[in-house]
C-alpha cells in the first residue's frame, strides 16, 4: 500500500523518465526478447486513442461555453487572433525544422504495419470539416468534424447561458453542467490512464530499443533538438520581432518576466506559474485590468509550446512510418494543430493526448506517442516556458494596442 500510494503521489514526469530509463535497459539486455513486453505497451496505446476523441471534444466544448461573446469585445478578439497567429507560427517552425533535419529517418517501429496516407485534396478537407452525421463524426474518429462540432455546441450554449430569455438561460446552465460533469468523469479516466502510462512507456522503450539499439535514442535526441532549436526562433524571431513592432523594449520585457518563465521551465505548468505570471506581468508594464483578463485566458487557450511540438512530431512520425504528405496534407496539420493546441491547452498530458488524435488522422502508428513521451519532460519543459512567454507576450501587445487605440480617440475628440 505504501508503494502504491508513493507511485500515485510521484511527478508524472519523475514517472514516465522512469519507466523509459528501465524499457532503455531492459531493451539493451534482452535484445529482441523484450518484444515479448509488446502487449503492455499495446495496451497503452489503445487506451490513449479510446480516451482522446471525448476529452479534446468536452474540453474544447468547456472552453467556448466560458466565452461570453458580449464580454469578449475587441480585447479578446485581439487576444484570440494573436494566440491564433502565433500558434500557426509554432506549427509551421515545428513542420519546418523537422522537414529539414529528418528526425526519426533511420528508424521504424517492429510488426508494425502502415498504410500510406490518404492524399486530401482542399475540397476534401472542407467538406470533412462538417459532419453529415453526428454520431459517424465521432464513430469514424473524424477530428476535424469533431472540432467543429464542440465550437458549434460551445458557441451555441454560451449565447444560451448569456441570454436575456431566462428560460434559455436555466437550459444553457443545465447543459453546461452536464457538459461539466462529463468533462470531470472523463479527466478522472484519463488520470488512471495516466497512472499506468509509465509502465506502458517502459514496454515500448523496451521493445524498440531491443530490436534498434541506439537508433531509437540517437531519434529521440535529434527529435528534441530540433524542438529546442524550434522555441529558439519563436522566442527570437516570433516573440521579439511582435514586441518590437509595438515598440516594448524586448530586453526589459524579458528582464522583468523572468522569474515567470523560469519558473514555467523548472515546474512544467503553465497553472502553477500564473500567479508569478500575473505578477511579473504588471513588474512589465502591462495593466492590472489586461493581466488579470488575458493571462488566465492564456493558460487556457493558448500553447506555442504544444503547436510547436505536434509540428515537429508529426513530421518524425512521418519518417519513422515512411509516409509522404501533399502540401494539402501540411496545411491540415497546421489548421487542426492550431485548433487544438488554442482549445485544450489546460488538459493534463496534452501533448500525448492530442497527438494520439492527429496522427489518427493520418493513420500513423500510435506507438509513436509512447516514443515521444521518453523525453516528454525535457520538451513539456521549453513547451510550458513557451506557453507562457507567449502569454505574456500577447498581453503586453494587446495592452499596447488598446493605449495606442486610446491615444488615436483622444487626439480625434481633441481634434
Amino acid at each position: 500500500m505504501i508503494i502504491w500510494t508513493t507511485y500515485k503521489n510521484s511527478s508524472f514526469f519523475l514517472k514516465m523518465t522512469i519507466g523509459f530509463v528501465l524499457g532503455i535497459l531492459v531493451g539493451v539486455i534482452w535484445g529482441p526478447d523484450a518484444e515479448v513486453l509488446k502487449p503492455l505497451g499495446t495496451l497503452l496505446i489503445k487506451m490513449l486513442s479510446l480516451i482522446a476523441t471525448p476529452v479534446i471534444f468536452l474540453t474544447v466544448v468547456h472552453a467556448v461555453i466560458q466565452m461570453n461573446p458580449a464580454q469578449l469585445g475587441r480585447t479578446g478578439g485581439k487576444l484570440i487572433l494573436y494566440y491564433a497567429i502565433t500558434t500557426a507560427a509554432a506549427v509551421l517552425i515545428g513542420l519546418g525544422l523537422a522537414l529539414w533535419i529528418n528526425p526519426g529517418e533511420s528508424l521504424s517501429l517492429p510488426n508494425v504495419e502502415v498504410d500510406q496516407p490518404e492524399t486530401f485534396s482542399l475540397s476534401n478537407v472542407i467538406l470533412n470539416i462538417v459532419p453529415d452525421n453526428l454520431f459517424n463524426a465521432f464513430s469514424s474518429g473524424n477530428l476535424m468534424a469533431i472540432l467543429f462540432l464542440a465550437i458549434i455546441i460551445g458557441f451555441t450554449l454560451s449565447g444560451m447561458r448569456f441570454s436575456t430569455d431566462k428560460k434559455l438561460q436555466k437550459y444553457g446552465n443545465d447543459l453546461q453542467s452536464l457538459f461539466e460533469a462529463a468533462n470531470v468523469l472523463f479527466f478522472r479516466i484519463l488520470k488512471g490512464i495516466l497512472l499506468y502510462a509509465p509502465i506502458g512507456i517502459f514496454a515500448i522503450g523496451a521493445t524498440s530499443f531491443g530490436t534498434q539499439g541506439w537508433d531509437t535514442i540517437t531519434s529521440l535526441l535529434k527529435f528534441t533538438a530540433v524542438f529546442y532549436l524550434g522555441v529558439a526562433i519563436l522566442w527570437l524571431v516570433v516573440y521579439c520581432g511582435i514586441l518590437k513592432i509595438y515598440n516594448i523594449p524586448v530586453r526589459n520585457f524579458f528582464r522583468n518576466t523572468r522569474e515567470a518563465y523560469t519558473s514555467a521551465f523548472f515546474t512544467s505548468s503553465s497553472i502553477a506559474t500564473l500567479p508569478i505570471a500575473m505578477e511579473n506581468g504588471k513588474k512589465a508594464g502591462i495593466s492590472e485590468k489586461m493581466v488579470n483578463f488575458s493571462l488566465p485566458l492564456g493558460a487556457v487557450f493558448n500553447s506555442d509550446g504544444g503547436a510547436l511540438r505536434m509540428g515537429a512530431s508529426i513530421v518524425f512520425a512521418a519518417n519513422i512510418a515512411g509516409a509522404n504528405f501533399s502540401p494539402t496534407d501540411f496545411l491540415t496539420i497546421v489548421f487542426v494543430g492550431t485548433l487544438l493546441s488554442i482549445g485544450t491547452a489546460g488538459i493534463p498530458a496534452a501533448g500525448l493526448v492530442t497527438l494520439a488524435a492527429v496522427l489518427t488522422i493520418f493513420d500513423l502508428p500510435l506507438e509513436i506517442v509512447a516514443l515521444i513521451a521518453g523525453v516528454d519532460m525535457l520538451i513539456g519543459m521549453a513547451g510550458t516556458a513557451s506557453n507562457v512567454v507567449g502569454d505574456l507576450v500577447g498581453a503586453a501587445v494587446v495592452d499596447q494596442s488598446e493605449k495606442n487605440q486610446k491615444v488615436k480617440t483622444e487626439v480625434i475628440t481633441q481634434i
